[in-house]
């Protein structure tokens, strides 16, 4: 056997790292296992394994990871995760997996993931420093040359902590290249597995958020578009309201047909008629999709 050197760069180092540790092989084996690979991939006259998709210095990616399930996250965004030198996650705590975290974890164990802290609380002023901390953070990274991916649940650019966090870096640090990658949205994933058509023909599609402001008015944005039968309505973020939600509905004659997902795979899902669970409690992670009308 010849013994050969192979100097890594640091961002593989650590993911190689992180691999050998989880699937309890040593590093020497699986660098032995993927040059094998390579190899016999060659012989085969199949397309190399190796990319040459190189990390760009100083660059935020923004990361849909979906809405739960590992096997939605998309194939370009796993090559992401991998490219990237640090892929930081948003957590309430330091000690604590959040929900995007969980999906990478599951999806790429080989990626070694960095949390970051938000403040989740009513106060304007607590949310306002933490989120002014993680900006501070991922700016000391992207200053050092580091790509930095930052992943969130379902899509970068809908309802998204990387939304501000990319606002941030882009007024303190113009010039900065920002790119986001979609993710599957949850009421793409809920619409799939309830069997609810989302739009057809001339129908329309509205996203909301469910804060109660929206629900409870009487000439607000749900009540407006509960009135045109020919919009299917998602609410987003439905929990707390999911009894409210529900009694606008059932006046507007839009219960019938709706559902509630929560927590779309992940621990404690549950996908249901709205009108059957509307009585009990539901968490942050809620989406109801109130459907068109057939034929409106």
């Amino acid at each position: 056997m010849r013994k050969t050197s192979v100097y890594l760069p640091e961002s593989l180092k650590r993911r190689l790292s992180v691999l050998a540790d989880r699937t309890h092989r040593s590093e020497a084996d699986l660098l032995r296992t993927a040059v094998e690979q390579l190899l016999d991939a060659e012989d085969a006259g199949a397309a190399p394994a190796v990319r040459s998709d190189d990390p760009v210095p100083g660059r935020l990616v923004g990361v849909g990871v979906g809405p739960g399930s590992p096997d939605l996250l998309t194939v370009r965004a796993l090559r992401a995760l991998r490219r990237a030198t640090v892929v930081l996650a948003p957590s309430t705590d330091l000690a604590a997996t959040g929900r995007a975290e969980a999906i990478v974890r599951d999806a790429a164990p080989d990626v070694a993931v960095e949390r970051l802290v938000f403040v989740m609380a009513p106060d304007p002023d607590d949310r306002a420093a933490a989120l002014a901390a993680a900006a501070d953070r991922v700016g000391s990274l992207l200053d050092a040359g580091e790509e930095v991916a930052f992943v969130t649940l379902g899509d970068p650019n809908l309802y998204s902590t990387f939304s501000s966090i990319a606002s941030r870096i882009a007024t303190t640090r113009p010039g900065t290249p920002i790119v986001t990658l979609p993710g599957v949205m949850a009421f793409q994933d809920l619409a799939a597995r309830s069997g609810t058509v989302l739009a057809d023909e001339q129908q329309s599609f509205l996203v909301l958020p469910a804060n109660a402001a929206m629900v409870s008015a009487p000439g607000g944005a749900l009540a407006a578009a509960l009135a045109d039968e020919s919009c299917t309505v998602v609410i987003y973020k439905s929990g707390r309201q999911v009894a409210a939600v529900a009694d606008r509905l059932r006046d507007a004659g839009r219960l019938s047909g709706s559902v509630l997902g929560e927590l779309l795979g992940l621990p404690g899902e549950r996908i249901a008629p709205l009108a059957e669970v509307a009585d009990r409690p539901a968490g942050y992670l809620s989406t109801v999709i109130v459907p068109a009308r057939t034929g409106a």
